[in-house]
């Protein structure tokens, strides 16, 4: 129930316009009793009587109910979901702020199809809930209400013959609910977990084609397919047998009242109308008497769903700022690393150990070392997308974890092997992250990254869409995007992480170029595949599983350092 009560209080600031709703049922109900109770006067005063004068009352009233529950039916629907609409979007935008806000920890331990799925699948059930349940519960609910008092008041003795059927059902339903829930749960993650692989299917869709793969990738989506259609078809079941099952005892209990009450007309005990009126009321039930044994499909539908948005709501960020933090200006002096330690979980192996080096302002810094011993793993924690497990990373001698998130990030300038773009055009791809929207300044900024040239002959220019992670532009000319967006922002800490291993020679000498303009005069962190990149750098630090194996400059490394001697010359580099 507590999930229940949570997705309650999004409908707290709402709730003026929910109870004008309830009112609206309250009305639908009442006139939808009065409809079928009409049924009595027509066929004992007009048909049986023969009392013709009562023909223009009786037609008014039907017409002033069908009027007055057209009106208000529309308005309760509209005002449903209106409230529905609204709160999924308050919802979204909660989980929506939440993930931007979470540690980059919690991206790598949950794919991106399941957070998707949090997001659409499981949001649009509540959104169902939230229009469903009210509906179901509030004016089908008073329907049975009203129906259950004109029963009682037309012959006591049959609606209790029906009623005695009531426990039974409850019993049943209740059962039905349980397996409802448990089932609705592993729709939900079986949902979660095709969203997950065509997600990453269709990103790899080149890797497929070009290994042609597609026989076996498709082999495998049916049967994920397959799973999902045999956990939805057992909830299926548990969720169509509540209305059958209500319709065919309730049917049996009305036989009874068939029997004895159609010999109470004949013996002139009961009037016809009575009868009529009756029968048509309880058959009347069955329809929102169905739609309240959906509720129960619905509610545990909905408290599913709602575990799982919260889950996600709930989740801690493990990187957070400090309650006394502060705004870093710019370097004045140095970055340090002393005794740093990491390891991205408890219990799991060190990645870093025991790092000690101090990188000055306006020096240039490589990182090198094996793949796997750790190289981007310190720019991660520079940058605090973790935090050490021991130690302490410093600006100036001030723990970076005093600084604003914000202030520290912005004094920074990253540039990687993957480039990441938005399906935006080249100038709002250029400018992301910073405030000025000036296109001079974008324009200057990229013919800095020899940028400006390739834009030019584009289609739009600078106004050019790109489509999904630049798809629409070379590995050269992404690079050289990013490039200039790190210009746009001016950062006196610049971060390149292998920012050119992928390039071919062309575009590789393109970039160098950029990259050149754009560490003049600031402090920069390299880490290189290709060590001829680094060879002029002021300071090349030597990773080796986690560890320092040496600090110093190229010629010094090449003397000194066996690791270091044999990388340089496994890359066939003179």
């Amino acid at each position: 129930m507590e999930t229940l009560k949570r997705l309650l209080n999004y409908l707290k600031p709402y709730k003026t316009k929910f109870y004008y709703s309830l009112i609206c049922m309250v009305i639908i109900a009442a006139v939808q009793a009065a409809i079928v109770y009409l049924t009595k006067p027509i066929f004992d005063q007009l048909l049986i009587n023969k009392q013709k004068e009562l023909i223009p009352l009786i037609i008014k009233s039907l017409l002033i109910a069908a009027l007055l529950k057209f009106i208000f039916t529309y308005w309760q629907s509209y005002l449903l979901s209106w409230i529905g609409q609204t709160i999924v979007k308050d919802i979204r935008n909660d989980m929506y702020e939440k993930l931007l806000n979470l540690s980059l920890g919690y991206f790598i331990k949950s794919s991106t199809g399941q957070l998707i799925s949090r997001l659409t699948y499981d949001v649009a059930q509540i959104q169902r809930g939230i229009i469903m349940i009210p509906r179901n519960i509030f004016r089908d609910g008073l329907q049975i209400i009203f129906y259950i008092g004109i029963l009682f008041y037309l012959n006591w003795k049959w609606s209790i013959a029906i009623f005695i059927s009531f426990p039974i059902v409850a019993l049943l339903l209740i059962d039905i609910g349980k397996k409802i829930k448990r089932r609705a749960k592993r729709v939900q993650e079986q949902t979660a977990s095709i969203y997950s692989i065509l997600q990453e299917k269709i990103s790899g869709v080149k890797l497929i084609k070009s290994v042609t793969n597609e026989k076996n990738e498709t082999r495998e989506m049916k049967k994920q397919n397959e799973n999902y259609f045999n956990i939805l078809m057992r909830l299926t079941r548990a969720d169509i047998l509540q209305a059958p099952l209500i319709e065919f005892i309730g049917l049996i209990a009305i036989t009874f009242v068939i029997f004895f009450g159609g010999i109470q007309v004949i013996n002139g005990n009961v009037t016809t109308g009575t009868f009529v009126a009756f029968l048509a009321t309880a058959l009347s039930m069955y329809k929102p008497a169905k739609a309240v044994t959906e509720v129960n499909t619905d509610i545990q539908t909905m408290r599913a769903s709602g575990e799982r948005i919260f889950e996600l709501l709930d989740e801690k960020p493990t990187v957070i700022e400090m309650p006394q933090s502060v705004e870093i200006s710019e370097l004045k002096n140095e970055i340090s690393f002393n005794n740093v330690s990491f390891a991205y979980e408890p219990g799991k192996p060190t990645v870093l150990k025991d790092l000690n080096f101090t990188i000055k302002k306006g020096e240039v810094a490589a990182i090198v070392g094996p793949s796997g011993s750790g190289k981007t793993t310190i720019i991660n924690l520079l940058t605090r997308f973790f935090d050490p497990t021991s130690g302490i990373i410093s600006i100036d001698g001030n723990d970076i974890k005093n600084f604003t998130l914000k202030s520290l990030r912005c004094q920074m300038g990253i540039v990687t092997q993957e480039t990441i773009l938005f399906n935006d055009t080249v100038s709002n791809n250029i400018s992301y992250g910073t405030e000025s929207k000036n296109f001079t300044d974008i324009e200057n900024a990229a013919r800095q990254a020899n940028a400006h040239y390739f834009i030019e002959k584009l289609l739009q220019k600078y106004d050019t869409v790109i489509g999904e992670k630049g798809a629409t532009l070379s590995g050269g000319e992404r690079q050289r995007i990013a490039i200039a967006r790190v210009i746009l922002r001016n950062p006196h800490i610049l971060i390149l992480d292998e920012a050119t291993s992928a390039l071919d020679s062309e575009s590789e000498m393109l970039v160098q170029d950029a990259l050149s303009r754009v560490m003049e005069g600031k402090t920069t962190v390299v880490i290189a595949h290709r060590l001829s990149t680094v060879k002029s750098a002021d300071k090349i630090i030597v990773i080796d599983k986690g560890k320092i194996a040496d600090i110093g400059t190229h010629s010094e490394l090449i003397e000194k350092s066996t690791l270091y001697k044999q990388l340089y010359e496994l890359q066939d580099i003179t």
